[in-house]
């Protein structure tokens, strides 16, 4: 039998503490036997039976892969320097959700971005490893900037002009699916039995700050990067619109935590560009509350946070890296903490189609995308970007649109954006559901690249890695509302 690389951090074995405050079923169970009866009926119609003898009805996997990129491999797609040293492994990282339905997976990668044809190659082979439906299937980067962006149409067009393997390796990418949908269908094999949801959320101090700053003269930029620290005007800017939660959603078996599946709304990185090839202080992090109790697999994934950084209080230096890993570790140990759990009595799942336009500017026809393309006096990295931006504009015309779905616990969602969505659709999303606990995920689809909020576009937000046009801010509501309106 060959060997399979696979990491398995997660022994399946449960690890048990102190639960959390536990609540009661619902209103209806105090209210006497029979109406309650009458509530587990509907639940039973609407996902199978509740728990019957002890037994629940769903079951969860666990599965842990390594995605790390070979040396000489590119990161962020277009830096020019190339991994020259592996820092600490890359990740994939997720589970599989089994009920009377067919099954959910989530699967949280430490890349940067994964677009197009290439994110439709995971989600198959994810979908085909679980038996269920690629529209069931949930996939985001995380966003590391030392970390590979894959994208077949990009590559294919990069080949036509003598540019193969510049973009990524695609042997390598293949490789890597394969072991993650091995390591998923592995994972089958040791399903744990669920019974109750976790949700937990703690304050980040000095982290997070909005790219968006305003001058003394008042105007306006969106320069504060995420190494913006040494720059006292950036430095000393207000925070600005961020969501100042981690949110960690647990699954537990009785008394037993199987998994904590955490979420931040900030880019992930310290530090990047130097061919340092590293998870970054969020993986760091992770792996830090990995090593507390590894009975629990840990996840983490990005929110959505397109115009948020560390900037304001990061200036890339390894200090600030092990700062920003104790204060998101100590979130993530304060949400724990903090956690109550209600019982599992429902999942359901909806997924609306988004379709977004493409930029309109001069510089993003097809016309002037090819010539960049084709032009051998430009760079390579500039070739790469619109290698992309075409493939994207390609995938629009076809009008191919993007799966935004939402897994919806009752108690709690957790919804999956496209790209890099600005922190204000994570906030809109919230006060869609006040009465919920409601995690937001980005960097699921990514050939958006930024998605700007109106008010954003509106301030002259620009960027190449802007690819969508003005007026998505309306799409991303309808299809929220389509998914996360209030309970039917």
């Amino acid at each position: 039998m060959a060997i399979i690389d696979v990491f398995y951090e997660h022994s399946g074995s449960g690890y048990r503490s102190n639960p959390p405050q536990t609540h009661t079923v619902s209103r209806a169970g105090r209210a006497g036997w029979q109406l309650f009866a009458s509530v587990v009926v509907a639940y039973t119609f609407a996902f199978g039976p509740a728990s019957v003898n002890g037994e629940s009805p769903f079951q969860l996997a666990t599965f842990s892969a390594d995605a790390t990129i070979p040396l000489g491999h590119r990161c962020m797609g277009v830096l020019p320097t190339k991994s020259k040293k592996i820092v600490d492994p890359l990740l994939a990282r997720g589970f599989v959700l089994l009920g009377s339905d067919q099954p959910i997976v989530l699967c949280a990668v430490d890349w940067c971005e994964i677009r197009n044809d290439a994110y439709e190659q995971w989600r198959r082979a994810l979908a085909n490893a679980a038996g269920t439906t690629v529209e069931r299937v949930l996939v985001s980067s995380l966003h590391q900037h030392d970390a590979p962006v894959t994208d077949l149409g990009a590559a294919k067009l990069l080949d036509e002009v003598g540019l193969t393997g510049e973009l990524y390796d695609e042997a390598f990418h293949e490789r890597t699916i394969a072991r993650v949908a091995a390591a998923l269908r592995q994972s089958l094999q040791h399903a744990t039995p669920i019974t109750h949801l976790g949700m937990g959320q703690a304050v980040v101090e000095q982290i997070a700050s909005n790219r968006r700053v305003v001058a003394a003269d008042g105007r306006v930029n969106f320069g504060r990067g995420s190494r913006s620290g040494d720059n006292p005007f950036h430095r000393d800017a207000p925070e600005g619109l961020i969501d100042p939660f981690l949110k960690t959603i647990s699954f537990w078996n009785g008394d037993t935590a199987v998994l904590a599946l955490h979420a931040y709304a900030t880019h992930p990185m310290s530090s990047y560009g130097k061919g340092q090839v590293s998870s970054d202080f969020v993986g760091l992090a992770r792996r830090r509350r990995q090593r507390d109790a590894p009975g629990i697999m840990q996840i983490y994934v990005s929110g959505c946070s397109g115009d948020v950084t560390a900037g304001k209080y990061n200036n890339g230096s390894p200090l600030h890296r092990q700062q920003l890993i104790d204060r998101l570790y100590n979130a993530m140990l304060q949400a724990w903490e903090k956690t109550e759990r209600q019982p599992i009595e429902r999942v359901e799942f909806r997924s609306a189609n988004l379709t977004l336009e493409f930029h309109p500017g001069a510089d993003l026809t097809s016309e002037s995308l090819r010539e960049v393309l084709n032009d051998t006096n430009r760079s390579v990295e500039k070739r790469i970007l619109a290698a992309m931006g075409l493939a994207s504009r390609l995938r629009v015309e076809k009008g191919q649109g993007i799966d935004f779905p939402c897994v919806d616990f009752g108690c709690a969602q957790v919804v999956l954006f496209p790209g890099e969505s600005f922190v204000g659709y994570q906030l809109m999303a919230q006060k869609m559901r006040p009465e919920s606990f409601v995690m937001s995920i980005g960097y699921g689809e990514c050939w958006p690249g930024y998605i700007p909020t109106d008010s954003t576009f509106d301030e002259r937000f620009e960027d190449n890695w802007l690819w969508v046009a003005p007026g998505s801010e309306q799409r991303i509501l309808t299809a929220l509302d389509k998914v996360l309106g209030e309970p039917r």
